[in-house]
């Protein structure tokens, strides 16, 4: 049956692909979808869903005040829609669905993209730690219905809360090849035609990522350029790293790209690197869209030594693990997986093998079983 299912998230929607897939899933079963997002000044607009979207736009854009005034601006919104199903993505705007799910008395799924209270930006800040704790303590115990990214989360939240949480993983849709050759793509994207790419992807480039030791990889590599594609909080501290360098011509950036256009930048690539550190609870157990992405795209993958990423890594095996963040050791690495035509000939097949396993066109039959289940 045809539920009206309201979805919020803090993100402006332009490259969250997680809630793209997801509200794009329950559009072709048959639902009505209304994703309820945020508009920054800086955000493009959007290109056209399958799904209808209202983005809110805030005096504020960021620190306690812009989520103070989502959170208020959602639940008035929720409370006077209609809704048969809330979807709540992640806890900074779980409250608010929450509370309007008591009110109204109706269904609401809980999708966490990660150990909210674990991130690096909430180290050092014991009150603003504290507050989601708080939020998390009032809100999680009485879900019937609730998502992660992976299991090791799952297991967080299950011992602290007795919850159940189902893992829906981050994995892409299946990516149709490009006509183009790798060198024609390059060309068309005004990437160097005569160097090996590795790339690295992500909407959140912030701190602790190894972001800062790829680029300081780049001065031990000849005939290689590492294209950053995404944005995130260390951005223009790694552009002024470049600049001090003197890596201008080892490093390219390139601004947040919607799907489609990130998948062609990707599929340019020679290899793919995704280097969170293990300096919290939050990155220990994360496991990156990037990766599934690197897979689809048919490039083999350097990471980092993380549980759920070395599982992916060692069971497909699609790449190699570093076992620190040296930037010698990184740049030792990226040089031999570029010139090791046996081994890359190896990762292609089992690449290719990965990508028929992991892609949401298998994944979404899970996720809309928790849907069906919906009473």
């Amino acid at each position: 049956m045809a539920q009206r299912i309201l979805v919020s998230v803090t993100s402006d929607m332009v490259t969250d692909q997680r809630v793209n897939r997801m509200a794009s899933t329950l559009k072709e079963a048959g639902h009505r979808v209304l994703v309820i997002a945020r508009a920054l000044k800086t955000s493009a607009e959007l290109t056209p869903k399958r799904y209808r979207t209202v983005r809110f736009r805030l005096w504020f854009e960021k620190g306690p005040l812009f989520y103070i005034a989502f959170n208020l601006r959602l639940f008035w919104f929720l409370l006077w829609h209609h809704a048969d199903i809330l979807v709540a993505n992640d806890l900074d705007t779980l409250l608010p669905n929450y509370l309007v799910s008591r009110i109204k008395r109706i269904p609401l799924v809980y999708d966490s993209h990660e150990y909210f209270t674990g991130v690096p930006e909430l180290e050092g800040r014991p009150k603003v730690k504290k507050m989601w704790k708080a939020i998390e303590k009032f809100c999680l115990p009485g879900l019937k219905h609730t998502i992660t990214v992976n299991q090791s989360i799952a297991d967080l939240y299950d011992n602290e809360y007795g919850t159940a949480f189902q893992i829906i993983r981050n994995v892409p849709e299946v990516s149709m090849p490009f006509m183009d050759e790798k060198q024609d793509l390059r060309v068309r994207l005004n990437l160097p035609t005569d160097k090996k790419i590795v790339i690295l992807q992500g909407a959140g480039i912030n701190i602790q990522r190894g972001a800062e030791e790829a680029v300081e990889a780049m001065k031990y590599l000849k005939d290689v350029v590492l294209l950053i594609v995404g944005g995130g909080d260390v951005i223009d501290n790694l552009k002024q790293q470049v600049i001090e360098s003197g890596l201008s011509e080892n490093v390219m950036f390139v601004a947040k790209q919607p799907v489609l256009s990130l998948r062609k930048y990707t599929a340019a690539a020679d290899l793919g690197i995704t280097l969170d550190k293990d300096t919290n609870i939050n990155y220990r157990f994360s496991l990156p869209n990037k990766l599934f992405d690197y897979i689809q795209a048919g490039i083999p993958i350097l990471a980092s030594n993380l549980p759920e990423v070395r599982r992916v890594i060692e069971s497909y095996q699609v790449g190699r693990i570093s076992e620190d963040h040296n930037p010698k050791n990184i740049a030792k690495h990226i040089d031999e997986m570029l010139n090791d035509e046996e081994a890359n000939s190896q990762w292609k097949i089992n690449l290719e093998k990965a990508s028929k396993e992991l892609n949401w066109e298998k994944e979404k039959e899970k996720f809309l079983r928790i849907f069906r289940a919906i009473d």
